[in-house]
Order: structure tokens, then sequence, then C-alpha cells
């Protein structure tokens, strides 16, 4: 058996139990391996529109009698109102905690006997819902997600019980350097901007948001001119159609949302430290990078693959981990927001060894323009070779579509995007490498205790930096 088709059974298991369906169906499950092993570009992307009008894309697939479907609105935490920060990723949290005549213990029960799947996150930009469901199940799961997203309760016990799971947890995040790095790293890069708040919230906002405040973000957001819809598995087109228009067809045709400015993170650098009693620093560093369908971005990605996206093969690794053991891991990577793009790493080390780690980084960004053809042709090949692994399970498939449909981009750049990958070349590398990894502009946030830094931060601070 080959690894994809390794990876694509265990998989399927994994689906198996994740929907409590027994081994009798797993034979049935195991025939997927066979349909689905053939390249991404093979499969066929059809754009279904329902008959109230609702758009969806839907790869075909009845040789397992499930489906898995994938959806966004534009949103997510850019749109929790001044004072209410983290009210979206209280919601994703809400919205199977009963609707309708529903209880929460009641629709909980009836997810289960049904064997559906429904789970909801929260990005900078969106609100995504995750649906999966057997074919058999496949309507009154349908009604339940209707009242999901139409009629959820929100229960004043079932609110203070999430509210209560929502502070542990935030409790939890403030004493992990990680998250305290990452939050304090855009507070100061989008100083002023949605982007800077805190997704999940504080323990202050958290505290005071009420039922009112959800459903009023839920009627705000939850809309059918901002829709995006995905589907992969056993449904045709007709009986998708007719699905669309049950779930999403009594949404707001038209979204309310706060407009929210296109930017870039703070130029000029920055270099901040959060004081924290931990045996290790960590750190988050970054700057601004370019648009998704800015035609250096594909460059751009190859070059994040070199540098720090490529794991072991990456060249900061080699000089951080590797060579120095300074570091367990260090990594970096491009990430196109709707409103504004960045390139971003971390790296955690001892706190003696935070500054010259930091310096081995800044140098490998000042290198990047002298990266060689073999270090270009490794990074590609990687790129183009593992790109199928992205689309062996439904649930994988839809959620690459989904990206696609929200970044814009049609389904034809499936069969296109190992071509534009192929494409770039080492003046592309060099042109993005000047372009974008300017260190003067190098935003760095550090937690812990790290002591060569504090005194930098401290002479940068007095500056006004």
């Amino acid at each position: 058996m080959d690894a994809v088709r390794f990876l694509r059974l265990n998989n399927i298991r994994s689906a198996s139990a994740r929907l409590g369906i027994g081994l009798p169906l797993f034979a049935l499950f195991a025939a997927f391996i066979v349909t689905m092993s053939q390249p991404a570009s093979a499969m066929k992307i059809q754009t279904v529109k329902s008959p109230g009008g609702i758009e969806a894309w839907l790869v075909e697939e009845h040789a397992v009698p499930m489906m898995a479907m994938r959806f966004a609105f534009d949103g997510g935490s850019s749109q929790d109102p001044e004072g209410q920060e983290g009210v979206s990723n209280f919601l994703t949290a809400m919205l199977d905690e009963g609707a309708g005549d529903l209880t929460s213990r009641e629709f909980q029960e009836r997810m289960e006997d049904l064997s559906m799947r429904m789970n909801y996150e929260d990005a900078k930009d969106a609100f995504y819902g995750n649906f999966e469901t057997l074919t058999e199940n496949r309507d009154e799961a349908a009604k339940l997600l209707k009242l999901a997203l139409n009629k959820p309760r929100f229960d004043k016990d079932a609110v203070e019980r999430i509210r209560q799971q929502l502070l542990a947890s935030l409790a939890y995040a403030a004493r992990d350097p990680n998250k305290v790095a990452q939050n304090e790293w855009y507070a100061v890069a989008f100083a002023g901007h949605p982007y800077a708040r805190p997704s999940n919230g504080t323990q202050a906002t958290v505290g005071k948001i009420d039922s009112a405040d959800l459903d009023a973000y839920r009627k705000r957001v939850f809309a059918k001119d901002t829709l995006k819809v995905v589907a992969v598995g056993d449904i045709t087109p007709e009986q998708l159609g007719k699905l669309l228009d049950e779930v999403f067809g009594d949404l707001p045709a038209h979204a309310q949302l706060t407009p929210v400015a296109t930017t870039n993170p703070v130029s000029g650098g920055r270099q901040t430290v959060v004081d924290m009693n931990v045996p290790q620093s960590v750190a988050v560093f970054g700057m601004g990078a370019m648009p998704r369908k800015d035609p250096d971005f594909i460059p751009a990605f190859v070059l994040n693959q070199i540098l720090g996206g490529g794991g072991f093969a990456s060249k900061l690794m080699e000089e951080v981990r590797e060579k120095r053991g300074l570091a367990y891991s260090v990594y970096t990577y491009v990430y196109p927001f709707q409103h504004a793009s960045v390139f971003s790493g971390g790296v955690a080390t001892r706190n003696d060894m935070m500054g010259k780690s930091l310096d081995i980084i800044r140098e490998e960004l000042k290198k990047a323009g002298d990266l060689t053809q073999e270090d270009l042709d490794n990074a590609k090949s990687y790129l183009i070779g593992s790109y199928p692994l992205r689309f062996d399970t439904n649930a994988k498939i839809a959620s690459q579509l989904l990206g696609l449909r929200m970044d814009g981009f049609g389904p034809e750049y499936i069969e296109n995007r190992n071509a534009l990958i192929a494409a770039v070349t080492l003046d592309d590398l060099k042109r993005v490498a000047k372009r974008m990894l300017d260190t003067d502009n190098l935003i760095v946030t550090i937690v812990g205790k790290p002591e060569l830094e504090q005194a930098k931060a401290a002479k940068a601070n007095a500056k006004g930096g």
C-alpha cells in the first residue's frame, strides 16, 4: 500500500470512529481510498446554484455514504465590537448549545443519535462552520444545522457554563508564553486596528458578554451575501441545492459589517519584552508581507519554505538548532489576512540565548537574497510533491476549496497552482527578499526573562520605539 493510500485509510478509520460508525460501514469507506487516489487537478469541481440563489462548489463522491460541508461568513473577530472582544469566539462555542425547541442537552443528544458532526471556529476575518453527516441522516442533520444558525437559544445556564470554560482558557493562556507573545505581537504590529485586539477577548470582556450580545453578532454577520459554501461527498447538485436553501435560505440577504481598513504592520521595527518567570524565553518576530493576489505572493511562499517553513530542511532550523543547538524549533510562515499580510515566525530558547538566536535569525533574513538554485529546487520539489496530501479526505478537500473561495480564486487554481510554484526563479526570490525582508522593520515580542534583550528593549522604549 503506498503512503497516500495508507494515510487515506487511517483518515477514514478516524472519521468512522468520530462519527460513531462501526466496522460494517468501514469496508464501504475503504472504497474511498481507491476513488480518491487521483491527482487534485483531476477532481471535478461543480458550481451549484440553489433555487434560492445560494452558490456552492461541489465535488461529488458517491463511493462512501457521507458528505462534508464547509462554509464561512465574512466577519470573524475583526467584527467584535469594542468592549466585546471575544464575542465571535464565544459564539463558536454556543451554536450547539441548544436551538429552537431543543435545550443544550437535547440538541447534543440528537446530534449524537444522528452521528453528525457540527462545529465552528472564528478567525480574524471570517466565521467558519463545519458539517459532516452520513447520507441516510443528511436531511435530519441539516435541520439541526439550520436551527443552530437561525434559532440558537443562548439559554442563561448554557451561556454561563461556556463563559466559565472560556474564562478558564483565558487564565491558562495568560500563563502560556507562546500565546502571550503572539497576542502582544499583534497588539504592537497593528496598534489601533481591529487586528490588534485579542481574538479570544479578555477576562473583562468575556465576563460581560451576554445572550443579547451573542445574538446581535450573529444577526449582523450571518448573511447570504458573504456566505461561501463547499461540499464534498455523497450528494448530487440537485440535493445540494435543496440543502443550501433549507439551511441558509432564511438568513438575511445582507450582512451589516463594520468596515475594516486595509493596513500594514507598523514600520520602523519594534522590540517588546513581557516579563514572565519561565526558564526559557519565547519570541515572535515578523513584518509585513504581500497580499494573497499579489504577483509576488507565490515567490514569497516559496522563499518562506526555504527560510523557516520547511521544518528541519529550513535555513533557520539548520542555523539555530542544528549547528548551534540554541532552540528546539524555529519557524516562519506567510499569512495573508483580508486587510493585511504578514511574514512571521517564532523561536523559544534559554533566557541567556535569546539575544544570540535573534541575531542569527536577522542575519539569515538579510542573506535571503543569496540563496542557491539547489535551495530553490528542493523547496519547489517539496511544495509540488506534497500538494496532493491536502486532498486525501473529504474534509481536507472541503477545507482547501473553501480557502480558495475565501481568497477569491476559481476552481482552476488547483490545476494551475503547481505550475505557479514551478515557475518561481532565483531572481524572483531575490526580488521578494529585497521587498519583504527588511530587518529594520522587524517587530519582535519576547516573553520571559531574556537577560540580553531587556536592556535593549528599555533603550528602544526610551527613544519612543
